[in-house]
């Protein structure tokens, strides 16, 4: 084909869209199918309402071919193990007598069984469900969602494209079962899963699909020959099948490197390829390896996981580029909308000029449209949305949010010995020990407690006016009371006060910060019902006032114990935000930690001994490439230090982690300098424990003995079994015990049975350690 017929037939698709509804129906409806409100029948209805609805905004937007089956009541990849018949065999009874219910249970587990492992989707803040495979795993086809969605989706008249998980990604991405030897390689089962996914290939087609969209996301990490090996011979294997669709193999998030030329080379119909800035060098790659001749190009030219406006003109220009590359190019974004809002046209409290630089799922599509018909037709059919798209930039390039002369000043003037602690760790456990005064194996919790109904309402009634700021602060003070009764009575060591008047550990500090810009409809899927609305970081930070400390105060003044001071890191400030782009990212985390850094100063001069500064994101911005980690480790971990290092040496700052691979950043976890470190390590039997004691981390540690992402609660001696497989790697004067993560989302009851018994857990255990 001609760059002119490659130019002509250019068309706007998605890899994937939002789940959830624009009201949430999606969150609301599995919720109250969980509390026995909602029948499964109504359940699945909802589901099918918001996937034809989905589907018809998209074509009617112009978008020539919706995906389908990226659509899910909890996660893609458990869909995935659902698909390839790899249930675990503890979930089996469960699945067998109620397939929806159990499903559920392996992804939340219930109180006879616990739930599949849950982490980060590479570094995003989406959350799958990890497969569980050893050498025994025996995989069935079972395509019945993949296809009764594609064929719904046919039905309303669509052109459709099933899009699944890739073979290989799946495999890279699934851990050896319980009790199978921790080196089990799960891709070692390639040759057994292809003829699964042959068997759902030859279904879908059947059912009418012409093309079907397998991603291989895993395949932009440094990947080994043999696992290279693996991609190749998948995608011979799968390319060489009779019975089957037109294959398009996807990749996101990052360059292809080493895998491009494989999949170039495959006998599959098309690649999806990323070309946004993270992933810019796709594009030289393309071309050296002599393009995709005979083959379509799916370009993702516009970011799917930001939400600032496309730049129209740049993005046309790579793709004229990308013309001569294949032989057809059509147009998407660079990744599954999944991860970024649905409609920014809902948003009403926003200047409406700066809402003009933001564009959410909704706005992405219409720009996919306007890219795809400018590709086909010319520049001057689009001449409008060109003009409009250089004001816009133009605005925000020129907008005094984006430029504080005194917030560039003080970050310029930072020093090296800004970030560090002034004694080393050794002589300020010293100081701790004396000033605080803990047993060994002291308790404590992460932070939050159970945000109730009543709380919610509660902040509902004072931004409606149904309540004035006295009464909201009365109801706050009554919940912290409350909190600090139950620590108290159930002899947890270090106290917080609940963060009852926090509507997110994101939110609550971006609302109070300059530079900063909140939503009201902003939702995004973080894991199963769990939905958060990142915050908009769109200029420069400062913090005008105190943040935290006035509540904080208060909570120390019912207790005589230490009361943790509570607050987000700056790494995470950014990572769950939807950060600007256009400056380094360590130049933003730098103001973050300026503003940071004042907080906690202030914190201490009030009283505050004990200070946790949360960084759960760090393992998860973690660059998908080992060759661009060294870069960002070294400003992720100067702006913590640089937050937290103003404090004296009895001040004890303590950091949080949770659901990810810890073991590839011990070494920044160190690096850190945090006296304490809480970590999830229930669903993983404590493997970050051992992690840190392979690295010899000299400091403080709380690997969790409670896993807080599942309803179960669990007994004394579980606890107290993850207690002691926690000592087998650190010594009893350096080791917590703590949950996983935070107690927001659990109930009251499931909480207080749950803390109880981790207190006595650790009460136990503390009694069979050796007297000193």
């Amino acid at each position: 084909m001609t760059t002119e017929s490659a130019a002509a037939a250019a068309r706007a698709t998605v890899y994937g869209y939002p789940r959830q509804g624009r009201n949430r129906e999606l969150k609301k409806a599995i919720e109250g199918y969980w509390k026995g409100r909602v029948t499964a029948d109504a359940l699945k209805e909802t589901a099918r309402d918001l996937r034809r609805t989905n589907w018809q905004q998209l074509a009617e937007a112009g978008i020539h071919e919706v995906p389908t089956g990226d659509f899910s009541y909890y996660d893609h990849v458990l869909d995935t193990t659902v698909m390839v018949g790899a249930i675990p065999a503890r979930h089996r009874a469960a699945v067998e007598a109620d397939a929806l219910d159990g499903f559920f249970a392996m992804a939340r587990g219930n109180q006879d069984v616990a739930p599949l492992e849950m982490t980060k989707w590479f570094d995003t803040n989406y959350h799958y469900l990890v497969p569980e495979l050893g050498p025994d795993t025996v995989f069935t086809a079972d395509s019945t969602k993949q296809v009764a969605e594609l064929r719904e989706a046919l039905a309303l008249g669509l052109t459709a494209r099933p899009v699944l998980v890739g073979p290989v990604t799946y495999l890279l991405l699934a851990k050896p079962a319980p009790g199978v030897a921790a080196d089990f390689d799960p891709l070692t089962l390639l040759d057994r899963l292809l003829p699964v996914y042959a068997e759902v290939l030859a279904d879908l087609r059947a059912a009418g699909a012409e093309w079907v969209q397998l991603d291989e996301p895993a395949l932009v990490q440094d990947r080994t020959p043999a696992e290279l090996n693996a991609a190749e011979r998948a995608y011979r294997d799968l390319g060489a099948l009779t019975d089957r669709s037109k294959l398009l193999v996807a990749s996101y998030f990052d360059r292809l490197g080493e895998a491009l030329p494989i999949l170039a080379k495959a006998p599959v119909e098309g690649l999806a390829l990323d070309f946004t800035e993270a992933a810019a060098a796709n594009l030289d790659a393309l071309a050296a390896v002599g393009g995709l001749p005979g083959k379509r190009l799916v370009a993702g030219v516009v970011n799917g996981r930001n939400i600032w406006i496309n730049d129209l003109e740049k993005s046309l220009a790579t793709l004229g580029t990308l013309l001569g590359l294949a032989d057809r190019v059509d147009v998407a974004a660079s990744c599954s909308l999944l991860h970024v809002p649905l409609d920014a046209s809902a948003e009403r409290d926003i200047e409406p000029q700066i809402l003009r630089w933001l564009a959410f799922a909704k706005q992405k599509t219409a720009e996919l449209v306007t890219l795809a018909k400018g590709l086909a037709g010319g520049t001057g059919i689009i001449t409008a949305e060109l003009a409009a798209n250089r004001a816009d930039l133009a605005s925000r390039a020129a907008s005094p949010i984006t430029h504080d002369k005194a917030v560039r000043a003080r970050a310029a003037a930072v020093t090296d010995t800004d970030g560090r602690r002034s004694k080393p760790y050794t002589a300020r456990a010293e100081a701790q020990r004396a000033h605080l005064g803990l047993p060994l194996l002291p308790t404590t919790t992460i932070g939050s407690f159970p945000q109730t109904t009543e709380l919610r309402t509660a902040r509902a009634d004072l931004r409606t006016g149904r309540i004035d700021t006295a009464g909201y602060e009365e109801r706050i003070k009554t919940e912290i009371q409350e909190v600090i009764s139950f620590q108290e009575k159930t002899g947890i060591d270090v106290l917080v006060h609940g963060e009852p008047e926090r509507n997110d550990m994101v939110q609550y500090f971006a609302e109070q910060l300059t530079g900063y810009l909140a939503t009201q409809h902003g939702w995004v899927q973080s894991y199963g019902t769990r939905y958060v609305r990142p915050p908009v970081l769109a200029g420069d930070i400062s913090r005008p006032e105190p943040m935290t400390v006035r509540w904080t105060s208060y909570t120390q003044s019912l207790t005589s114990k230490p009361v943790k001071g509570m607050l987000t890191g700056p790494v995470t400030m950014l990572a769950w935000s939807f950060v600007r782009d256009d400056q380094p990212l360590g130049d933003t985390a730098r103001q973050v930690a300026l503003a940071l850094r004042d907080e906690v100063n202030d914190l201490e001069a009030a009283g505050t001994s004990v200070i946790q500064v949360d960084e759960p994101a760090l393992r998860e911005t973690l660059p998908l490439r080992a060759a661009d980690h060294p870069a960002y480790l070294d400003w992720a971990t100067e702006s913590f230090r640089l937050s937290t290092s103003g404090v004296r040496d009895e001040t004890q700052i303590h950091t949080h982690m949770c659901y990810a691979e810890f073991g590839d950043i011990v070494q920044a976890i160190d690096d850190l300098d945090a006296d304490v470190i809480s970590l999830e390590a229930a669903r993983s039997h404590m493997q970050v424990a051992r992690e840190l004691a392979a690295h010899g981390y000299p400091r403080e540690a709380g690997p969790g003995v409670y896993d807080i992402h599942s309803p179960r609660v669990p007994s004394t001696e579980e606890a107290a079994a993850l207690l002691r497989t926690g000592l087998e790697a650190i010594p009893a004067e350096r080791l917590w015990v703590n949950p996983d993560c935070g107690l927001k989302t659990r109930g009251w009851t499931e909480t207080r049975a749950s803390l109880e018994n981790l207190v006595t857990a650790a009460r136990t255990v503390r009694s069979e350690l050796p007297e000193s």
